[in-house]
């Protein structure tokens, strides 16, 4: 039977696989970097600027060093983003004369429902691909649910099947 066997993921082999040839690559380009560095003279790289014609050399003097400060750097954050966008403000029209919350059966029914849906995904191009079966290798998902549902299918009828068959055994010798 198929259902206790773990099925082949097709992405997961072909990153094996891609793994194996970059850890290849590498291995390949540190051999050549060995034999550049034999074969390179010890007197250092030869670099040309195409900034300047052929005879003329480079000769800026160089940057001074930055200075070092104490003080720490920081970045612009946008804190717009990091908000969290489900839970709307309070607002002194959601308490009561007491200062009680108000009940607010429409958020409850959101809240409910959000409880169900699933979180939104964080690439949804994969998903339509995956919907879609674009991904080689990969049956669609909707063959993939219907096969799924069969299964449930044909599980709860031998379910049924099975009590059905205790309750009229037990019919028999009880009555």
């Amino acid at each position: 039977m198929g259902w206790l066997k773990k099925k082949p993921d097709p992405i997961s082999d072909r990153a094996r696989a891609l793994n194996d040839k970059i850890a290849a690559l590498e291995a390949q380009i540190k051999q050549l970097d060995g034999k550049a560095a034999e074969s390179k003279p010890a007197a250092g790289p030869r670099l040309r600027s195409t900034a300047l014609p052929h005879g003329a050399a480079a000769s800026a003097p160089p940057a001074p060093p930055a200075p070092k400060t104490s003080e720490p750097i920081f970045e612009e954050v946008d804190h717009n983003r990091l908000q969290d966008r489900t839970e709307p403000a309070s607002t002194p029209e959601h308490y009561n004369e007491l200062g009680v919350r108000k009940y607010d059966f429409a958020a409850f029914l959101r809240r409910i429902k959000n409880q169900f849906s699933g979180p939104s995904t964080a690439n949804p191009k994969l998903v339509n691909y995956l919907a879609a079966g674009s991904i080689q290798g990969l049956r669609p998902m909707r063959y993939e649910k219907r096969v799924a549902r069969k299964r449930l299918l044909v599980l709860c009828t031998l379910l049924f099947l099975v009590l059905a068959g205790i309750i009229a055994m037990f019919a028999r010798h009880h009555g």
